[in-house]
């Protein structure tokens, strides 16, 4: 009967554990999904470090918290923006703005266009060309990103079976 209260008391810390994602979660995005799995799999290294029993617990723990680490680099999308900050390292910041295009649209209204500026002043050509080299940058950061993605599960899915004590 010990057991039994025990057992509740843990699911009932559980529950309020996960309250927060869940409630703060929806059903039509996918990445509401991977938060729930980054929390369950923290929760999983924790007690593993903490009650586990085998030899290895530390090294199990610690390939736990880097697939939680490279999930968070991934949906984060860091690798994805990395390009942004080269161009702005190399040409200085910049800011967009919408400019009209002198078109109306069908109820009359004008158009816009979204234009970049930076703060120092460069030539048409010279703009032009930050824009080649940008695009460049972006499609490079894309790729990685995607093998970023594609890395992560395979680590996941090399390691997930021996993640339980």
């Amino acid at each position: 009967m010990k057991y039994w209260f025990k057992r509740k008391l843990q699911q009932i810390k559980r529950v309020i554990d996960f309250f927060p994602i869940i409630w703060n979660g929806y059903d039509w995005d996918y990445r509401y999904a991977i938060e729930l799995f980054q929390h369950q799999l923290t929760r999983t290294a924790d007690a593993i470090e903490k009650n586990g029993i085998h030899v290895d617990k530390e090294n199990t723990a610690n390939r736990i918290r880097t697939s939680v680490k490279l999930m968070k680099k991934v949906y984060d999308e860091d690798y994805q923006f990395e390009y942004a900050q080269k161009i702005e390292d190399k040409y200085g910041p910049s800011y967009f703005d919408f400019v009209e295009t002198g078109d109306l649209d069908h109820n009359g209204e004008p158009l816009y266009r979204m234009v970049e500026y930076f703060k120092k002043d460069y030539s048409d050509t010279e703009r032009l060309l930050i824009e080649e080299e940008k695009s460049a940058e972006l499609w490079d950061a894309r790729a990685k990103q995607a093998r970023a993605h594609k890395l992560l599960w395979k680590y996941i899915e090399h390691n997930i079976q021996r993640w339980w004590d």
